[in-house]
């Protein structure tokens, strides 16, 4: 019995290593990133619902980009507080914002996609760069940085929605330390040519890629995923790109307190039951991985079953781990969340086991 665990566990740590290494390494590992700034029109495409604070802040820092021809697309979606007077004050103001107001619509009844579809044909332009109403670009050159990705073959730009920093708060550093390692997973698929992910803070695509694969249609009854759901079906390795040059990050305030984030967190995972099989298969086998690489290790050294082989496996996965994210996170500037490595990955670990479990007994509260 405690052989076969030895084995596992030893298959666990190579299954690791395939991860951090050989698939997580294409991103982490990869140059510096190249940048061919272009003077495609852009339009900016923003969704809010009672978001009145967020939008008063972050709209004009929107407006204010240097780039040469671009438009913002502010859609309203039926908001009960004052964001859309906020709106209208903007479009006003600025001559390159357009409203876009969205009723209630009793079969698509508070769902985001429909909003965002609005938006989507109501748009000058073909090149279209989507962010949140609670997000703000880190400089005044994000659209030319995210622009600078596309060509004529790339014509999806998947880009870091990163959140801000709290000092002295270890739950902020949890949050930042799931989205450091979110993106590197979304960021190596993608380079590794499996796509299969994409975050509505900050990415981008040209029109047609919509309306190739109908919009949200296929999956407009599941709240959420208007993002991740739609990058996975249209997504490709001969249509993707992706960007991660520090001027085209985007910021969002984090969560505050660890119920709010865990419900935000069963949102998030929600939408991975509907991904393609392959991408199920791979992100199940990760973290299961993950779980297991904990738990055996255990049982094998309170048994003192081959306990030097055993400590010397647990330190060469650290190692390597510690290693592949510790080069990502410099790329995407969160190098301070290493300095809890091992043990915020650990508290990360039995965090999404306890997501998972609730999911499946509750769903998650979205969108309304």
């Amino acid at each position: 019995m405690l052989l076969s665990i030895f084995c596992l566990f030893a298959v666990v740590v190579l299954i690791q290593f395939f991860y951090y290494i050989i698939v997580f390494g294409k991103f982490s590992f990869g140059k510096p990133q190249n940048e061919t700034p272009k003077r495609i029109p852009i339009s900016v495409i923003v969704c809010a619902k009672n978001e009145e604070e967020n939008v008063r802040n972050f709209i004009p820092i929107l407006a204010e980009q240097n780039y040469p021809q671009f438009e913002i697309v502010l859609i309203d979606d039926a908001s009960s507080d004052s964001t859309l007077d906020i709106f209208e004050e903007f479009e006003k103001q600025y001559p390159n914002i357009k409203l876009v107001k969205v009723e209630n619509n009793e079969a698509f009844w508070g769902n985001k996609k429909f909003a965002l579809t609005l938006g989507i044909k109501a748009a000058k332009y073909e090149y279209l760069l989507f962010t949140d109403a609670d997000c703000y670009p880190t400089s005044k050159d994000w659209i030319t940085k995210m622009s600078s990705q596309f060509t004529q073959q790339k014509t999806i730009v998947l880009g870091y929605g990163a959140y801000e920093k709290i000092a002295s708060s270890f739950l902020n550093k949890l949050i930042r330390f799931e989205t450091l390692l979110a993106a590197t997973q979304m960021f190596s698929w993608a380079k590794f040519g499996k796509p299969y992910t994409g975050v509505g803070r900050n990415m981008a695509y040209k029109r047609e890629e919509f309306f190739k694969v109908r919009g949200f249609m296929d999956h407009m009854k599941v709240r959420s995923g208007d993002d991740d759901l739609f990058i996975n079906q249209a997504a490709e390795k001969t249509n993707t790109t992706i960007c991660y040059l520090p001027d085209s990050f985007t910021y969002s305030a984090p969560k505050t307190t660890f119920s709010d984030w865990f419900t935000q967190k069963r949102r998030h995972v929600s939408t991975a039951g509907h991904y393609k099989s392959f991408d199920k298969i791979q992100l199940g086998i990760f973290y299961s991985s993950q779980f297991l690489f904990i738990i055996l290790p255990i049982i094998l050294l309170l048994f003192q079953f081959q306990w030097i082989a055993v400590v010397s496996m647990i330190g060469f996965r650290y190692i390597f781990a510690w290693i592949s994210l510790g080069f990502s996170a410099g790329k995407l500037k969160e190098k301070d969340v290493m300095y809890w490595f091992p043990f915020i990955e650990i508290i990360l670990i039995f965090i999404q086991l306890n997501v998972y479990i609730s999911n499946t007994f509750k769903k998650p509260v979205h969108w309304k």
